[in-house]
């Protein structure tokens, strides 16, 4: 080949390589962005768009613990606004303070005809009152008080719909009084109402001086004993 054309070869190699090398212009032009996809592990200048967080559901409250559950059904209690208060009824000679807390009565061996007595606390304006406070006690199938002890008496304290229940005997008759379950009820913070409750066609209702027949027990008999009912109407706070 020529020298002549071997140099002129050379020459425009040289400028090629040359052209190769320099940088863009920067008079006019548009830089333009690397969208060329990135070596996988080789992090970018530009942190990556975090990820959206998943959609997280509704909170909701955690379900409330239930009470504790009252054998039976009970009838809503009919309660017109506003509501007579229970009649007071003398306390009598027979009380005894600080009764164990417990909804039924009965012990081994105990005489009598089973008595499931159910109700409701209320308020004059038909509001159920949650944990007042009722006391029980009673004379036994013989009309005899355990004065010595607690037997036939206990405390307890109405569930969160104002419910009640009590298991215990038909009290007997002792001279002077008719068949009665005496009872303390007091809403939390409220006076005390002390009374008595008295059971339908007794004959001896007639004869006993203190008897109020708006303090009678709805009785129904049932396979194993009676069953009763009575709302007890008090002061609130």
């Amino acid at each position: 080949m020529p020298r002549r054309i071997s140099l002129f070869l050379v020459s425009l190699m040289i400028a090629s390589l040359l052209a190769a090398c320099s940088g863009p212009s920067l008079s006019g032009s548009t830089p333009q962005s690397d969208t060329s996809p990135q070596p996988a592990g080789v992090a970018t200048s530009v942190p990556p768009s975090p990820q959206q967080a998943p959609t997280q559901p509704a909170s909701t409250l955690p379900a409330p613990t239930p009470s504790a559950q009252i054998e039976g059904s009970a009838p809503t209690p009919a309660c017109s606004s506003p509501a007579d208060l229970t009649p007071p009824m003398t306390e009598g000679p027979y009380f005894t303070a600080n009764s164990p807390e417990r909804a039924s009565l009965l012990e081994p061996g105990m005489a009598g005809t089973k008595l499931v007595l159910t109700g409701y606390v209320l308020t004059t304006d038909c509001q159920p009152v949650a944990h007042a406070l009722l006391d029980f006690w009673q004379a036994d199938a013989n009309g005899e008080y355990d004065n010595s002890g607690y037997t036939l008496r206990g405390h307890q304290f109405t569930d969160a719909a104002g419910r009640y229940q009590l298991t215990t005997v038909v009290p007997g008759l002792y001279p002077g009084r008719t068949e009665h379950i005496h009872v303390k009820v007091q809403a939390p913070n409220g006076p005390v109402l002390t009374t008595q409750l008295f059971f339908p066609g007794v004959e001896s209702n007639e004869t006993d001086s203190i008897f109020d027949p708006g303090l009678v027990m709805t009785i129904q008999d049932t396979g194993d004993g009676q069953t009763a009912t009575f709302d007890f109407v008090v002061s609130a706070p």
